[in-house]
């Protein structure tokens, strides 16, 4: 059974414009007004005539967040604790294949995830993403609200949870 069914082709042109890596190729797409968006085996691009394509490789994506009524997706790159994070807004017409597209490839980017608690029911994550095409595993920390990284209890937690994760997926 194939999870993603081939509906149409991305329109001519189109996928010049992604500027896609050798071997790299389109698997799902949807339009908002000139910009489109391009789910690949690779990344997320955002494709529009005369603007350098913007790439998002699926474990640079913290969230996307699809609201039905509005027909809107937000999708959220992974960022800095205590930073605001960028974020894209698109109208979407008809994105049921790429919306799944993009659940199941930041989902799969995911190699590790643990939570742990700090006090009554707040604490931090620790994160492993590494890209489809290989290569080292990203590690990042995510923060709950109340939470600061600064605590020196806090950061002695947060460097031995990371080193245990590390270990445990066989990294020094």
């Amino acid at each position: 059974m194939k999870l993603f069914a081939r509906a149409e082709r991305v329109p001519a042109g189109i996928g010049g414009l992604a500027g896609l890596r050798r071997g790299d190729r389109v698997l799902a797409f949807a339009q908002d007004g000139d910009r489109w968006l391009l789910g690949t085996r690779l990344a997320l691009v955002i494709a529009e005539q005369g603007v350098d394509p913007v790439r998002f490789g699926w474990e640079s994506i913290q969230a996307a967040d699809w609201d039905k009524e509005e027909r809107r997706l937000v999708v959220s790159e992974v960022g800095e604790y205590g930073r605001p994070r960028a974020s894209y807004a698109f109208t979407l017409e008809d994105p049921a294949l790429l919306l799944q597209l993009i659940r199941e490839r930041v989902t799969a980017s995911v190699v590790l995830q643990r939570g742990y608690l700090i006090r009554d029911k707040s604490g931090f994550k620790v994160i492993g993403r590494r890209s489809p095409d290989g290569g080292p595993i990203a590690w990042m920390h995510e923060y709950d609200a109340g939470i600061d990284p600064d605590d020196p209890d806090v950061a002695i937690a947060a460097a031995e949870a990371l080193a245990r994760a590390r270990a445990d997926v066989g990294e020094d």
